[in-house]
């Protein structure tokens, strides 16, 4: 049956919203008013295309935190023997937002309707992304499904964990030159000139590091608008320059020569590769799709296109460690261990290996950026505020001994 979305009074007169499955709107109404409740309007979800634009665009679908909490519900609920249509059906009662109810009481109907799974979920790319559809496509085609939702809610929230890793390795010495950057902006906009007018009283010629900053100061205040704009227009000229592919890959091929930043970029990709390479090819996707899926993920062009030419060279009989390890750019540790996996025929093993391992070098190397970032920022604005002290107090030392 399909699944309607209504708006309807309750016999206070408050209004209430939800979702419900039925034969057609009328058969939807009724049942409404069995339950006491008088219908407003009631749409088609799965067939009301200006209903879906809003669900996808202004709700965007499952977050990746109730992308892994529905998987692991639905991996738990079918491991337990309760028939894939009730154990959907108990996960949408769970839930509160309205937005997933919906989507997920439109999976239901697809299931009832004869479609599989993997087939419902292709409704909402938004929220199931390919790699996503086609692990579950594996697993309806073993039989294996309540295993390879498992391996995916495992998968969803490794991959969770490591995008937390980046933004809480961003967070702190982004916080950090932002405070940095907006004390020394007061100084020279607020304090600066407040000592000048001080100075412009004494005929002396003032040290030129208070020349410096005077100038800086009066820069800053008398510009600030076309600064603004400069920065604006260079932001939107980076913006379109690395939309050309060439430069994307200069820029990209820059980025990971730069020491420990260009190895945290490599670790990261190579990271996310190894995390849908081996949830793929564990839950039985075959090894070229794997890996064609596996090198969507890489943000990194160079890398990508290593990836992608890897496909080529497997398909032609050449092995994936040795296809991968052409250009030196992923992990040699990893290269390593899917080539032991390759010579025993313990590939499956070996890629969950080289997963943990990615991952732990990636917050090894999250850590060492840290300790050298946090420190060189600190030291960075103690230097810019010392210098803009001294700009202001040699001047008034002169002045005193002028005095004296």
């Amino acid at each position: 049956m399909p699944a309607f979305e209504y708006i309807a009074v309750d016999t206070d007169g408050s209004e209430v919203t939800g979702s419900l499955e039925g034969n057609n709107d009328r058969h939807v109404r009724s049942l409404l008013r069995e339950k006491e409740l008088f219908p407003i309007s009631v749409e088609e979800i799965n067939k009301n295309t200006g209903l879906q634009k809003k669900i996808s665009l202004s709700k965007s679908g499952f977050s990746g935190k109730e992308l892994a909490l529905f998987t692991r519900q639905l991996a738990t609920l079918i491991d337990s023997g309760i028939p894939l249509d009730e154990a959907i059906l108990s996960i949408h009662s769970q839930h509160k937002k309205q937005h997933l109810r919906n989507i997920i009481l439109d999976i239901h109907s697809k299931i009832m309707e004869g479609h599989t799974l993997s087939e419902g979920f292709s409704e909402y790319p938004e929220s199931f992304p390919i790699t996503y559809r086609t692990t579950i496509s594996a697993g309806e085609k073993s039989g294996d499904l309540g295993l390879i939702l498992s391996r995916l809610a495992n998968f969803i929230e490794s991959k969770n964990r490591l995008q937390q890793q980046i933004k809480g390795a961003l967070i702190y010495p982004a916080a950090l030159i932002i405070t940095s950057l907006l004390v020394i902006s007061f100084m020279l906009t607020y304090v600066v000139p407040k000592v000048v007018y001080i100075f412009a009283n004494f005929d002396q010629e003032l040290p030129l590091i208070t020349k410096i900053v005077i100038n800086c100061s009066e820069l800053i205040r008398n510009n600030y608008l076309i600064i603004f704009l400069a920065l604006f227009l260079l932001v939107i000229f980076f913006k379109s320059l690395i939309s050309r592919e060439h430069f994307r890959r200069k820029y990209h091929e820059l980025l990971i020569k730069i020491p420990i930043f260009g190895r945290l970029i490599t670790i990261s990709n190579s990271a996310r590769y190894m995390q849908t390479l081996s949830t793929l090819s564990g839950s039985g996707v075959p090894i070229l799709e794997a890996l064609k899926f596996s090198a969507e993920v890489l943000n990194n062009l160079p890398m990508k296109e290593v990836a992608l030419e890897a496909i080529n060279r497997v398909s032609e009989g050449e092995t994936i460690s040795k296809s991968l390890s052409s250009e030196n750019l992923f992990p040699s540790m990893m290269i390593y261990m899917i080539g032991s996996g390759e010579n025993t025929g313990k590939l499956e093993e070996m890629l969950d290996k080289a997963t943990t391992n990615q991952e732990e070098e990636f917050k090894s190397t999250v850590d060492t950026l840290l300790g050298i970032l946090q420190p060189l920022t600190v030291v960075f604005m103690a230097i810019i505020v010392l210098l803009i002290v001294l700009a202001i107090l040699l001047p008034i030392f002169e002045i005193n001994n002028l005095i004296a």
